[in-house]
């Protein structure tokens, strides 16, 4: 039967066969044919139909509840029926009983809302202004506020016109004991099944604002691998700004965290300064006679709080002299000029090189620490600290700061976060033999450390050249840097 638009339904019966009529229509093929520019009045109308619809449910729910029609059923309550009969999740059946009761006493919403000039979504907003007026002033302002949203006013129009009321209303009720709401903040985390926490609260406006700015700041997507919901990015930015003032101890009662300068100063000023020639020459001639290490206190980390931390990265091992001599003497059993070399073995044999140059250099008995101890007054002639300890429970703060000062961000590919929101990583995991060394871990950030490698699966390789890889669970691969590609010969 068709009808126009001047003829409405005959029955309930009637109503409901052309609202499934419209909705098969809306949802077969034959609409997937509308133009896109096209959807918009569409999706329009829909929400209008949505509001109407709304409304039309919880006026019928209010008659079957007053009438306690669920008992014909042998269902308690309203809520425990719509869960059983109308396939709703429980949470969401008391949240239908709720929201027929909050229009039944907001009738001027309820009629706005049968008409679709309000959604739900600003009716619900508009009922929580209603709880926080004073009682004589709800109805009225309920009246304007559906009125005003019915000629085209925007969200932020109605929340102005409520609080432009509530200002007057005040300035004609003086009360030198005014409640302005600012008593009722309060914040409680209560902790829930297996451990979870549950944070419930009322906030003041500033502190809501704050929350706010904080959620959004940090709560942005991080990447391409950052498939977390709105709600789940919002969560790891909360851990990650409380985080954030713990570690820099700006908690509990530091007003901030103190400055920290680091010097660098390159061995070849070293060398330059007087007498730096006398210490290499000596150096050189006493680590021709020493075996091993450094021991006792010249190898401890050392306990410093100072404003200027001396940072010495590396470690010292005399093998690398016999290294050294033996590519030297493998170079010279066939003698080979430079210009015979191909390019790709010219690179290698300088990369392996200076690397073994570092290594003979560098540590708390290389010749950089020997110059920096010899030649600097205090505080720059401290002690060098271990680099590289093997394993340990925590991570010593002489490692942090030498990884720190080589990554200076988050080092997961093109992610470039600041290094105080990031952690140090052990690139093979402590549980699986993983060591304590600077080569050995990797600054991340708290989403891409905590989520990305402990939760997902993901796995993060370290390059000698300090570039990075990362590979997921599904086969991803990230890389800081293009791959590598031969130099033409």
């Amino acid at each position: 039967m068709c009808i126009t638009d001047d003829s409405a339904p005959g029955s309930v019966t009637e109503a409901l066969r052309l609202a499934h009529a419209s909705m098969d229509y809306l949802n077969s093929p034959a609409a997937s044919e509308l133009h896109a520019a096209a959807c918009g009045p569409v999706l329009a109308a829909l929400g209008e139909l949505q509001a109407k619809v709304t409304a039309a449910h919880a006026a019928l729910l209010r008659r079957f509840d007053a009438a306690d029609a669920h008992d014909a059923d042998g269902y308690g309550t309203s809520s425990a029926w719509l869960a059983a009969v109308a396939k709703l999740a429980p949470k969401d059946a008391k949240a239908a009983v709720r929201r027929m009761r909050q229009l039944g006493e907001r009738p001027h919403l309820a009629t706005a809302l049968a008409r679709g000039e309000i959604s739900w979504s600003w009716a619900g907003e508009i009922i929580d202004w209603m709880r926080k007026l004073p009682a004589e002033l709800r109805d009225g302002t309920e009246k304007i506020l559906a009125e005003a949203a019915a000629a085209g006013a925007s969200l932020e129009d109605l929340a102005a016109i409520t609080a432009h009321a509530l200002k007057q209303w005040q300035a004609s009720h003086p009360d030198p004991d005014d409640d302005d709401g600012f008593d009722d903040r309060y914040v409680q985390v209560g902790t829930t099944f297996g451990g979870a926490a549950c944070i419930r609260g009322n906030l003041t406006p500033e502190c809501g604002a704050a929350v706010q700015a904080v959620l959004e700041a940090l709560g942005k997507k991080a990447g391409p691998e950052d498939h977390r919901t709105e709600g789940q990015r919002f969560h790891d930015a909360l851990q990650q700004g409380c985080e954030l003032l713990i570690r820099a101890k700006m908690v509990p009662d530091r007003a901030g965290a103190d400055t920290q300068v680091i010097v660098h100063i390159p061995i070849s000023q070293l060398r330059d300064m007087p007498g730096g020639s006398e210490f290499e020459d000596a150096w050189i001639r006493g680590r021709l006679g020493e075996d091993g290490y450094l021991t006792g206190k010249d190898a401890e980390a050392a306990a410093c709080d100072a404003m200027i931390v001396p940072v010495v990265t590396g470690h010292m091992d005399l093998s690398v002299i016999d290294k050294m001599i033996e590519l030297a003497l493998a170079a010279g059993e066939e003698p080979i000029k430079s210009r015979e070399l191909s390019p790709e073995a010219w690179a290698a044999l300088r990369y392996a090189m200076a690397r073994l140059a570092v290594d003979l250099v560098s540590g708390p008995a290389g010749l950089a620490a020997t110059l920096r101890t010899q030649l600097l007054e205090a505080p720059w002639n401290t002690p060098s600290l271990p680099l590289d300890i093997g394993y340990s429970e925590t991570i010593p703060a002489s490692i942090r700061r030498a990884v720190l000062l080589r990554d200076r961000r988050c080092a997961w590919p093109r992610c470039g976060r600041p290094a105080a929101w990031c952690d140090v990583h052990h690139i093979r995991h402590k549980k699986d033999g993983g060591t304590t060394s600077v080569s050995s871990c990797v600054l991340l950030c708290q989403f891409h450390h905590d989520v990305c490698i402990h939760r997902w699966g993901w796995q993060i390789t370290l390059h000698p050249d300090g570039t990075t890889e990362a590979r997921g669970p599904q086969g991803q691969i990230l890389r800081s840097h293009a791959p590598p590609t031969l130099r033409a010969g």
